[in-house]
């Protein structure tokens, strides 16, 4: 930057979070070695391109007149004297991150861009001075950041820019964000404090508080010296006890506008980059793609520019660098081209039989490591040609949403598959034994394989795809149109076996594939898939592409021979993108809430454990089953004890639920303290760990194939078991919230399994009830027992309500018994009755057991099949368990069918529509989505429509479905 002259009104400052910017490019990409030396330079290729990006995207009205990228110069500035525990608990950068720093500073000089840094200040300091400048005499300022303690400088004139996003921040979105004004943004930063600053706050008090009494007092300051009229008591003693902490707490969020800058302003000016550096700097970095697309664009004679010397600290480390990697398997043999099928799901492959694909033997030596750009060109060609290809994604996670990207692999024919490495990293693998890890950018693997692999006329083939199409989408890939061999698999054969890869592979093909703890090590010694050796990666990852391929062309041919493919076309296929979507949207949910419940549970079990050592007459260790069973059985002498294998007295819920409903006071307390202690280890306490940092949101994960009926499992974590019929587990429900000026919206069925009941069954009665939009449950009472409808004691409705649902799961006497709190016998009665009354529900268990036993399975009124091998086991209670699986499968795996079409139909609905609801959760018979309060009404209307009408056209019920949709702030208003 050598040119000068003053700021104008008019000009544009840009001025770059160079930090941000840094740990950004660090994060978003796998790792990235020098292949000359192994020097890390991951970060700094990413550094490059975002800025590259930056300078050639901008819009002619918005292009920059001044640009600078300003750097944090080191952690001891200004803010560690007035607190020294600032920024105490900040982790060091990562270890191939450090020889970067120079290097980005380098590489900012390159580009012609000023690089500015200052001792004593941080980057924002430095940012928020300039900005005040520039403002100061009528210059529009763009901040390159989404920092949120850069908000505080948001004003007319002066915005942030998340590139990532392409979103401008202004007034609005920082109104949005912290529920004040830019210029209030400090009071509530100095309440909330930061963790991850280590700025300490006030205790109990965050954003949401925060901004509440900063609104409601003005100011920091007068909200101090008013906090004795503060009603909360705990907010009241808070505010009061930590008031200097609190004014501390503002000193260090509030950036300095007037910091004593030793570049000035108008040295800032943009110019264009100077060939020789920008070029030369990039043949050093050896970054061929960027180096290409600069000569391009500067009309420069690259090969006839040197590369240019660079300083870099703290490299090489001990122990020397790493050597050239080995030379890449032999590419694919050429193969006659074959024309792309117009349709993708037509193929002759697909028609092979089991035997011909255990003929074909897996040959890890086939397998090739695809490391050059003309070897990934070749299978891309190949693709195209074929019209299908089978894929699959290594990552260093589980979670979709964190993952990074280790690899891709291909498979185009049955013993044909490649791996492409794009993120691993030597150090730490089983092995390297130094070799250095030759591997292609994986921007350059991107836009080789997203023309294909969005192509609508080539068929894209995965073992649970929905994980790959989130990994995918993250590399900015929209995965389409798609086979799964998971769902294939559980389309045939839901309830016979798993539907993992490793296991129909051993089942279907005869081979046993490699093992992951063998490429990646299990326990202690475990580590991620980028750090595992890249022969046995390409083993690992190419056979998985490989036995997928296979799996899809036996599946294929059986969908058909089986008449299978209409259930997997509409209930499992279509409903992997819309599962995918809903996984990337997940749903906000409040800490506060949840830190308070905890807290509140903690004191309420804190309580209950004091009130049954009085009951106990002594002190244990209530989470001992064998204290505790001692207790029971030993020294109370109680009824209804038995021991278990270690011969210990058993002490389980059913026990305990037992004795409790025998009036036994400790047991019922003993079942209250587990029940606070679970709901505090797998919710309050566990949920705020799986927020995700970057999103603000939980994602959880949605299981497919998972159970034998159809419906869907949550994990990761898992959404659908929060208890509803407590209110201790009602009330975590109200920690899962709607963004500002939006709602959520819950969309539940009503009593839907008893409405297919009436229809698969036939029952006259159910029938009637539902089509006159009666309370069932209180039909059902009237009909069992002679009772009026109108003035219906509750208790006899509850119990009608408990056989209702209870006979649909093939309930015992003794099952209801408990239920109840009632007699055996009594029970008995109940159930004998209600066969009396209502005999085609009989005639149906006993038709469909007889079926089952028959055949092996049962079948939804939509085809899916659902099979119970071990129906005819010699085990009278197995044989019991399966046959009461049987009644309730055709019932419950219709309900689970009738939502999956459903939401396959959703977001094209909403889009049809005009409508920006996003659809969240799916929680049994219930959906929730999140809407803007303008579009509230409309979204619960068309929802309805959708739900209700699910089943159609194919099967027109009998009864009509019945859906309850309301609107709220939280998830447990709006259920």
């Amino acid at each position: 930057m050598s040119q000068h002259r003053p700021l104008k009104s008019g000009d544009h400052v840009y001025l770059i979070d160079g930090s941000g910017y840094i740990f950004r490019a660090y994060h978003a990409l796998p790792p990235l070695t020098r292949k000359s030396d192994g020097l890390p330079v991951g970060a700094v290729q990413g550094f490059c391109n975002m800025l590259w990006k930056l300078l050639k995207d901008m819009k002619a009205g918005e292009k920059p007149t001044h640009l600078a990228v300003v750097f944090d110069k080191s952690e001891q500035t200004f803010r560690k004297r007035i607190y020294p525990d600032y920024k105490a608990h900040r982790p060091d950068p990562p270890a191939d991150l450090i020889p970067q720093f120079g290097l980005i500073r380098q590489a900012t000089r390159a580009f012609n861009v000023a690089c500015v840094e200052q001792s004593d200040f941080e980057a924002d300091d430095l940012i928020a001075t300039y900005a005040r400048e520039a403002a100061a005499v009528g210059a529009t300022v763009r901040i390159v950041s989404s920092d949120k303690d850069l908000m505080q400088l948001v004003r007319k004139g002066i915005a942030l820019y998340d590139t990532m996003k392409d979103k401008e921040i202004g007034e609005p979105e920082v109104l949005e964000k912290f529920g004040v004004a830019p210029d209030k943004v400090v009071d509530v930063q100095a309440l909330a404090g930061d963790s991850v600053d280590n700025v300490p706050g006030v205790p109990g008090i965050g954003v949401k508080t925060g901004a509440q009494l900063i609104t409601e007092y003005g100011s920091l300051e007068e909200l101090l010296a008013r906090a004795a009229e503060i009603k909360q008591p705990k907010r009241r003693e808070s505010l009061i006890q930590f008031a200097e902490q609190a004014r501390i707490s503002k000193l260090l969020v509030t950036l300095d506008q007037n910091v004593p800058v030793d570049h000035k302003l108008d040295t800032f000016l943009v110019d264009e980059p100077r060939a020789s550096d920008l070029i030369g700097f990039c043949k050093t970095m050896e970054f061929s793609s960027l180096m290409r697309r600069v000569a391009a664009d500067l009309s420069a004679d690259a090969a006839a520019i040197d590369p240019i010397p660079v300083e870099v600290k703290g490299w090489p480390p001990e122990g020397g660098v790493a050597t050239p990697a080995p030379a890449p398997a032999a590419a694919p043999k050429a193969e006659k081209a074959k024309p792309a099928a117009a349709q993708p799901e037509v193929r002759p492959q697909a028609s092979a039989s089991s035997e011909r694909l255990r003929a074909i033997a897996v040959k890890y030596d086939d397998y090739e490591t695809v490391t050059t750009k003309d070897a990934l060109e070749r299978w891309v060609e190949r693709i195209r040609q074929q019209g299908f290809v089978a894929l699959d994604s290594e990552t260093t996670s589980l979670d979709p949403m964190q993952a990074n990207v280790a690899g891709i692999s291909l498979a185009t024919d049955p013993g044909q598959a490649c791996y492409i490495p794009v993120g691993h990293r030597a150090g730490d693998g089983l092995d390297f034994s130094g070799a250095e890890i030759k591997q292609l950018p994986v921007a350059d693997v991107i836009s080789l394989l997203k023309p294909v692999l969005e192509d609508p006329s080539i068929l894209k083939i995965g073992q649970n795809l929905k994980y790959d199409l989130l990994i995918f989408r993250r590399l900015g890939i929209e995965v389409a149109p798609i086979e799964d061999t998971m769902l294939m698999s559980y389309a045939l054969e839901s309830g016979l076996n798993g539907h993992g890869m490793d296991e129909l592979s051993e089942k279907h093909l005869g081979h046993k594939p490699i093992a992951y703890k063998e490429v990646a090590g299990s326990g202690k010694s475990a580590i991620t898939f980028d750090k595992v050796p890249l022969d046995r990666a390409t083993h690992y990852a190419a056979e998985d592409a490989d036995i997928t391929l296979r799996l899809w062309m036996l599946f294929k041919e059986r969908l058909a021979r089986e008449h299978k493919t209409t259930v997997y076309q509409t209930l499992e296929r279509p409903l992997v993108p819309v599962l995918a979507n809903m996984e990337c949207e997940g749903i906000l949910v409040d800490r506060a809430v949840l830190a308070r419940l905890s807290g509140e549970f903690a004191a309420s079990g804190a309580e209950i454990e004091k009130q049954t050592y009085e009951l106990a007459g002594e002190r244990f260790n209530i989470g001992s089953p064998k204290q505790l069973g001692d207790i029971l059985f030993g020294r109370m002498g109680l009824p209804g004890g038995r021991k278990t294998a270690t011969g210990a007295w058993s002490t389980d819920s059913d026990v305990l639920e037992d004795l409790a409903n025998q009036g036994i006071e400790f047991a019922r307390k003993v079942l209250d303290w587990r029940q606070l202690s679970k709901l505090r280890s797998t919710y309050t306490d566990a949920l705020p760990t799986f927020i995700n940092p970057e999103t603000g949101r939980v994602h959880t994960s949605y299981s497919m194939a998972s159970t034998s009926t159809g419906r869907l499992a949550s994990t990761d974590p898992n959404l659908q078991n929060i208890p509803v019929r407590t209110e201790e587990g009602r009330r975590i429900r109200t920690a899962f919230i709607a963004p500002k000026g939006s709602k959520l919206i819950s969309a539940d069925y009503s009593q839907i399994e008893l409405r297919v009941l009436a229809h698969v069954a036939d029952i006259p009665q159910l029938r009637k009830a539902f089509a006159d939009g009666l309370d069932i449950h209180a039909m059902t009472a009237s009909e069992m027992f002679g009772v009026p409808v109108k003035g219906m004691d509750p208790l006899i409705r509850r119990q009608a309500k408990a056989i209702n649902f209870g006979i649909i799961y093939g309930i015992s006497a003794f099952g209801l018994a408990n239920q109840l709190s009632i007699s055996r016998e009594e029970a008995g009665s109940y159930i004998k009755t209600y066969f009396q009354r209502f005999p085609g529900i009989r005639d149906y268990m006993e038709a469909t057991k007889k079926t089952a036993r028959e055949t092996g399975y049962v079948e939804t009124i939509f085809g899916r099949r659902c099979h119970f091998p071990r129906i005819t086991s010699p085990n009278a209670s197995e044989r019991a368990f399966m046959e009461r699986a049987s009644i309730n499968a055709p019932i419950q795996g219709a309900a689970a069918d009738i939502i999956r079409r459903a939401m396959t139909r959703m977001p094209a609905a909403l889009a049809k529509a005009g409508l920006g609801a996003r659809m969240l959760l799916q929680v049994h018979d219930e959906l929730i989505f999140e809407a803007v309060d303008a579009e509230i009404e409309a979204v619960k209307e068309l929802v309805k429509n959708v739900m209700e009408k699910a089943p159609e056209p194919v099967i027109k019920l009998a009864v009509p479905l019945q859906v309850d949709a309301r609107a709220a702030d939280n998830w447990e208003a709006a259920h």
